[in-house]
């Protein structure tokens, strides 16, 4: 059907959600509006779906979410009844309509005679992860649009390994979703006759104790965390979402004593009202915590996103002013005191592991070689440190030490297969100890590390391309970076190009090597003075991400260079 004739059917169906149908009376004659909510379906892709709130087969409401569902449902009905009778385990944020695109999951699910077990109240992500592993369920729901703006929410599946649904299911998932097209003939079951017949269990604080037990194990010095945690001053922001009871359980369980949540922030609220944008990367969701770190002489402050899987930072300087911390910059941190502190007890493993991301920071790998740690490389997207976790404890081949990616996301321990940022809360308040029992702060820590590894610089840019013509432009600029491949970026040569979507690496002199990853469409320059440069498509948002990693022997050089690099990208972009 054309747009216009599925925008019909919504608008002549009469059982049509009340506030969907206000909606669609109120963007009458707005043809813009109209196409954009109608002429395809919301993308469901490996990380699930995300998009803004409203009426139409690509906005984010009960009908696409009982789509999605039914999806689910219909790949779980080709498995044996053992596996529909562990169920599916579903917890949301704090978003619009969180609680109800989960109680709509679950009367999906039921009507399949799928068992499912829903939160009571709104938890983080990775609390889902580790609930699927822990109730042995066989999928989980999360429904999120982690640090996206208000208008936003999505829907994400996790297999039974804790992690997102690998792509071998998704993809068939996605193709029952594809035949579930009739949104309103999706059937539905009685919520409450679903809790009388035990086919939905609502779950809470028994969960909520088995993670923080497993949390105590994140800590790794408890004498340090003693001394130093009753008096260091620490500032935590959850950003109006689901890391505030959690992540404060998690602080005093460790020994984390003197720590202020901000108090505005600290109020659940899916308008985000003191942010524009509930994003920890964000220099701006810091501006009350860096007000109440000054009025307390904090010397770090915390903030994770509103289903608490990204953590960010920034600490104290020397003048008393705060710096926020790169996703990068933090996981330097957490890695070099994780390693040393398990050197300093001798239980640092011979065959150590870290993994991370194919566009996060080589900084982590120079700290990671020095203490005989391998690390490893994958593509972007959590799912990918996930599965090499469980490679490594199905071949017992390496000890797994730490994960993550340069988009403030990090595991510490497999308890959880996803980013984690209660755990990560913990831990970064843990290396803040370390060096504050050494007179200094995690500004101080960097600095040394910069000094003993170099300097590193980072910068991830983001483009926006929404509505129809946006994944034209995004296509258009990939097949120029690939067809049109710079053989230079400001005056520095290219050594190499790796096309992760034909699998080969090519060099300057015609060479070609395989690349042993998935495919993806992800092209990344090596340049002769050892930076390189990424450009990949969100896999979430209407974005294409440039990425830029560079080094030199101080900060000021390196953060020219960066600068350099970005201008030449815009060039290049712009010619």
């Amino acid at each position: 059907m054309s747009w216009e004739d599925t925008y019909k059917v919504w608008k002549n169906n009469n059982d049509l959600e009340s506030s969907l149908k206000k909606e669609l009376d109120g963007l009458a004659g707005d043809k813009d509006a109209l196409e954009d909510a109608f002429y395809a379906p919301l993308e469901f892709g490996t990380a699930g779906m995300r998009g803004v709130l409203g009426a139409g087969i690509n906005r984010m409401n009960i009908y696409t979410v009982r789509q999605a569902t039914e999806g689910l449902a219909s790949f779980m009905d080709t498995l044996n009844d053992d596996v529909k009778k562990r169920g599916v385990a579903i917890s949301y944020d704090s978003r619009h309509h969180s609680q109800e695109f989960a109680y709509e999951s679950a009367k999906v699910l039921g009507a399949h005679g799928i068992k499912s077990f829903v939160f009571e109240s709104l938890r983080p992500t990775p609390e889902l992860s580790f609930t699927v592993r822990h109730l042995h369920t066989y999928a989980g729901i999360m429904i999120t649009a982690s640090h996206n703006p208000k208008e936003y929410n999505g829907y994400k599946i996790y297999g039974e390994d804790g992690a997102q649904m690998p792509p071998k299911e998704s993809d068939l998932i996605t193709k029952y979703i594809r035949q579930a097209d009739d949104l309103f003939a999706i059937k539905v079951a009685d919520k409450d006759k679903l809790i009388s017949d035990k086919m939905l269990e609502v779950i809470g604080d028994q969960v909520d104790q088995a993670y923080l037990a497993e949390i105590k194990n994140v800590t790794i010095n408890n004498e340090l965390v003693e001394k130093e945690g009753q008096t260091m001053k620490l500032i935590f922001s959850p950003l109006h979402g689901t890391g505030a009871m959690l992540g404060e359980k998690a602080l005093r369980q460790a020994g984390f004593k003197n720590f202020t949540m901000v108090p505005e922030q600290a109020i659940t609220d899916g308008d985000f009202p003191t942010v524009k944008k509930p994003n920890p990367e964000d220099a701006a969701a810091f501006d009350l915590s860096i007000k109440l770190g000054q009025e307390q002489n904090a010397d770090l402050l915390i903030a994770v996103d509103p289903d608490a899987d990204r953590l960010g930072a920034a600490v104290r300087q020397p003048d008393g002013e705060y710096q926020l911390l790169t996703g990068n910059q933090i996981a330097a941190l957490m890695l070099n005191y994780i390693l040393i502190a398990h050197e300093k007890d001798g239980s640092l493993s011979e065959n150590a592991a870290v993994v991370k991301s194919i566009v996060s920071s080589e900084f982590a790998t120079k700290i990671a070689e020095k203490h005989r740690a391998r690390m490893i490389n994958v593509l972007t997207g959590f799912k990918f440190i996930a599965e090499q976790i469980k490679d490594f404890q199905a071949n017992n081949s390496q000890t797994f030490m730490f994960g993550f990616e340069e988009s403030y996301g990090y595991l510490i321990k497999p308890f959880v297969r996803d980013k984690d940022a209660i755990q990560s809360l913990v831990m970064l308040a843990e290396v803040a100890a370390f060096y504050r029992e050494q007179g200094k702060n995690l500004y101080d820590g960097l600095q040394d590390l910069f000094k003993e590894y170099g300097y590193f610089a980072e910068k991830t840019i983001s483009r926006t391309f929404d509505g129809i013509e946006g994944a034209a432009q995004i296509e258009s600029l990939m097949a120029k970076f690939r067809d049109e491949a710079p053989t230079s970026f400001a005056g520095y040569s290219v050594t190499a190009m790796e096309d992760f979507a034909k699998s080969e690496k090519k060099f300057a002199d015609g060479t070609i090597e395989t690349i042993e990853l998935p495919e993806a469409n992800v092209l990344k320059y090596l340049l002769e003075d050892g930076t390189w440069i990424a450009i990949r498509p969100s896999g979430t948002e209407p974005k294409i991400k440039f990425y830029i990693g560079t080094q030199a022997d101080t900060n000021e050089k390196a953060q020219q260079k960066r600068a350099d690099f970005e201008k030449a990208i815009d060039q290049f972009v712009n010619e």
